[in-house]
């Protein structure tokens, strides 16, 4: 079976294209400026057209949103173009996970169904997802949510940082040759890599010290690649992850 996964995020919207549980092909399109879904619609189709991708041969088109005045939009889009309606998943679509709280968002619930599914079964799971805000989610085997924490993402602190300083440049997000630089771009990349490489270690340790276990971890986000070579305390890095977890919660639908 073919489907579209589409997650509706704050900064961007992720496609990925799964024949059965293999995702094949995925694009990102930036969520801001807001779009029309007549733009929508010939922005999707445009992208269909470069990956050749046939609407009709497209069986389940399944969509996650953290941003519900863009939901809408996307769904009546997608809905012109295949001629079906999307199937919305958000953290009261049954699963193998018991979400615990009525505030948790679909993204990081798609997180965590995917790390139940997908990583050990005998070992608690912690998903790290670097995206418009840093989460980390913390599953136990049996798919209950133990909790999550929440810090303002790496590229959202860059922007404000280079926003409210006056001689701060934009910079390429990447491992400097030192940790301590002599010149502003290694001095920011020091501290925007190895300063959340710290915070991502310590709450790795905070948390297993708090579920005393020892924590399989997944990264997933669009950075989540800077930092999982400079540690051993990440097991996994996979941008898809919320994307498989929205193909699940779709799966039986």
């Amino acid at each position: 079976m073919k489907s579209i996964v589409i997650n509706i995020g704050n900064t961007n919207i992720r496609f990925g294209l799964f024949d059965d549980d293999n995702c094949d092909i995925s694009w990102i399109l930036n969520t801001k400026p807001y779009r029309t879904s007549d733009e929508m619609q010939m922005q999707f189709m445009m992208m269909y057209q470069t990956h050749r991708i046939e609407a009709d041969k497209i069986e389940k088109i399944i969509i996650g949103s953290v941003v519900p005045q863009l939901t809408h939009d996307v769904s009546r889009a997608i809905q012109k173009i295949h001629n079906k309606k999307p199937i919305i998943v958000d953290r009261t679509t049954p699963s193998g996970v018991q979400p615990k709280s009525k505030q948790m968002g679909t993204d990081i619930y798609a997180n965590l169904v995917a790390a139940h599914h997908l990583y050990p079964a005998d070992k608690k799971k912690i998903v790290f997802d670097f995206g418009t805000a840093l989460t980390a989610s913390c599953i136990n085997e049996s798919g209950e949510t133990i909790g999550v924490i929440i810090a303002p993402g790496i590229i959202t602190a860059l922007n404000s940082l280079i926003h409210d300083t006056a001689q701060l440049p934009e910079i390429e997000l990447i491992k400097p040759k030192s940790v301590l630089g002599l010149d502003t771009v290694s001095c920011m990349q020091s501290g925007m890599v190895y300063g959340y490489l710290g915070m991502v270690e310590g709450f790795v340790d905070r948390i297993n010290d708090e579920v005393k276990d020892d924590c399989f971890v997944i990264a997933t986000g669009g950075v989540s690649h800077v930092y999982k070579p400079l540690t051993d305390k990440i097991q996994i890095a996979d941008r898809l992850h919320t994307l498989k977890g929205l193909y699940y919660l779709g799966q039986d639908l």
